[in-house]
């Protein structure tokens, strides 16, 4: 009876010491959790039950329990390197199968797909033709291939003209002669294929109260009406408390296409003129463009400008990506743009000790851990993204050597229950 209980207790020993030895082994391999080894007594039992005064016949290993508690994180120099802070699981496909990792040990294949160290693709939602994101897990994938251009649809121009202001000095006009205007201002803007041009603004006080006059070029050609073109000019009215009079907004510029026939720079080419509302079209079959003045005053200050933008922008390769903290994937681009390109998805479990390990720090659904809560980071109970990051192993060295050392007395104990039963055992043979 003590033979088979002492073995027992060496089986447990040598169970446990496996347990902390694996634990040691992973003290350095990312996202990985520490496992616990959880013995249970055994006692023999009849239908009827035991007897009051029954003597254990052992122990055994009653589960090997592993502890999801969060690791430290450490700082990297891969914006692919994701760790959660909080609970959840990265979302993987290897081969087909859905497993969940802590691990974020993330690159991109030759394909543009995220996937980990050992293959598996990082699942999330993937960008919507429309800007949005879609409700369905899939891979996720960067587009690697150049930005393509966009063209200039509208201009806005937030500045403040000089109440105070004469009307020049000399009349007509004329952008080459700095006396024939109050204020000028440029900005760039683009065609359809990404070639940038300069549109200028030159704004004219005129004798009437609280009236300008605004005159336009692109690339320092006129872009008025007709052929060739002709000056164009907006008429600027401000009210009595100095905000523009947006009555009458102004026109579109319809009568500039940014390239000929040949390809060549050309400011004289008639646009199409029914399209006179903002948005255009899509898609776009002129080169018309809005000037948008929204905001823009005239108070007794010297002339400034505020703010101004445009919508077009040229051709951009991809210079980085970058993770918010609800895991939504941003590509930036040379050409200063950038676009969303997904969401990374995180799952939890009602039970997570009962996940079922995979190897690769990865663990699989079972009826045990139940089916999982799939969302969005720093949603709900699940963590926020850290990227540039990785979560060590929650693996306390310390404790792992000092409990490997109480395994190794369990396991020699036990050993020296043997050689006591054996002893006695010899002691019985040697009566005579």
């Amino acid at each position: 009876m003590a033979f088979n209980t002492a073995i027992s207790g060496l089986r447990a020993a040598s169970s446990d010491l496996n347990v902390i030895g694996n634990n040691i082994a992973n003290t350095s391999t990312t996202g990985f959790k520490a496992s616990r080894a959880e013995f249970a007594d055994v006692y023999a039992a009849s239908v009827v039950g035991s007897g009051g005064n029954a003597v254990g016949s052992g122990v055994l290993l009653a589960d090997v329990s592993q502890q999801f508690t969060q690791g430290n994180v450490s700082f990297t120099q891969s914006a692919l390197d994701l760790a959660i802070n909080g609970s959840g699981f990265f979302i993987v496909n290897e081969q087909g199968q859905q497993l969940y990792t802590r691990a974020g040990l993330f690159s991109l294949d030759q394909n543009g797909f995220i996937e980990s160290n050992s293959g598996s693709r990082l699942q999330g939602f993937a960008s919507t033709p429309s800007g949005g994101l879609s409700s369905n897990l899939s891979d996720i994938q960067i587009q690697t291939s150049n930005l393509s251009p966009t063209r200039t649809t509208q201009s806005q121009t937030l500045l403040n003209l000089d109440a105070t202001a004469l009307p020049p000095p000399i009349a007509p006009f004329d952008p080459t002669n700095t006396d024939s205007y109050n204020n000028a201002t440029s900005i760039t803007i683009f065609d359809s294929l990404g070639n940038s041009h300069v549109l200028t603004k030159y704004f004219v006080k005129e004798p009437a109260v609280n009236s300008w006059t605004m005159y336009v070029q692109v690339d320092d050609q006129d872009v008025g009406p007709g052929a060739p073109a002709t000056q164009q000019s907006y008429p600027l009215s401000f009210n009595s408390d100095g905000t523009l009079n947006t009555a009458q907004p102004l026109g579109p510029v319809t009568n500039w296409t940014p390239v000929d026939s040949n390809g060549n720079p050309n400011g004289s080419d008639t646009g199409n003129p029914a399209l006179t509302t903002f948005p255009f079209p899509t898609p776009l079959t002129s080169s018309n463009f809005v000037l948008d003045l929204t905001g823009t005053t005239q108070f007794g200050g010297a002339f400034a400008v505020n703010n101004v933008s445009q919508n077009g922008f040229s051709q951009g390769r991809l210079a980085g990506i970058d993770f918010s903290d609800e895991g939504l994937i941003f590509a930036r681009y040379t050409n200063g743009q950038s676009s969303t390109l997904g969401r990374v998805g995180l799952a939890s479990f009602n039970n997570e000790q009962g996940l079922s390990p995979q190897g690769n720090t990865t663990w699989a659904e079972t009826f045990d851990s139940g089916s999982p809560n799939v969302g969005s980071p720093a949603t709900g109970a699940l963590g926020a993204i850290q990227s540039g990051a990785l979560e060590d192993s929650n693996v306390e060295l310390s404790e792992e050597l000092v409990a490997l050392i109480v395994a190794q007395r369990n396991f020699q104990a036990n050993a020296k229950t043997i050689e006591t039963e054996s002893a006695v055992t010899q002691s019985i043979i040697n009566i005579r």
